[in-house]
C-alpha cells in the first residue's frame, strides 16, 4: 500500500509543481506502470495488495454517488442535455473505434474492399 501511496504522492507533486492539467493520480499511475516495466517483480510483489483493492472496487463508486446526489438540482435542470451529450459522445466514440479498425484493417490487408 505504501508503494501505491508513494506513486500517488509523486504524481500529485509533479502535477501541482508543474501546474499540469493532468491529475496527480494519473501521473502516479503512469509512473507505477513504468516502474512495473522496469522492475517486473514489483508487480508480483504488489499483487496481493492490488487484488485486495480490486475486490472492494465498488466502494470507489460511493463518492460518485454522493456527487450525483449533491448536484441533483443541476441534473434536474440540464438532465436532457446531459443524457444527449453522454449518448452522443458514446456513439461517436464507438464510431471512431470502428473507423480506426476499418482503416487499420484495410492498410494491413486484413479487410477486403467490398
Amino acid at each position: 500500500m505504501l508503494i501505491l501511496l508513494a506513486f500517488q504522492l509523486a504524481g500529485e507533486t509533479v502535477s501541482r509543481g508543474l501546474s499540469l492539467a493532468v491529475p496527480g493520480p494519473v501521473l502516479g499511475l503512469a509512473g507505477l506502470f513504468t516502474a512495473f516495466l522496469i522492475v517486473p517483480r514489483l508487480a508480483g510483489y504488489m499483487q496481493e495488495t492490488v487484488q485486495g483493492l480490486l475486490a472492494h472496487l465498488s466502494l470507489l463508486f460511493v463518492p460518485a454517488g454522493v456527487g450525483v446526489v449533491a448536484h441533483l438540482d443541476v441534473i434536474a435542470a440540464h438532465g436532457i442535455g446531459l443524457i444527449v451529450a453522454l449518448v452522443g459522445s458514446t456513439v461517436l466514440a464507438i464510431l471512431a473505434g470502428v473507423g480506426a479498425f476499418v482503416l487499420v484493417a484495410r492498410l494491413t490487408g486484413g479487410l477486403e474492399d467490398g
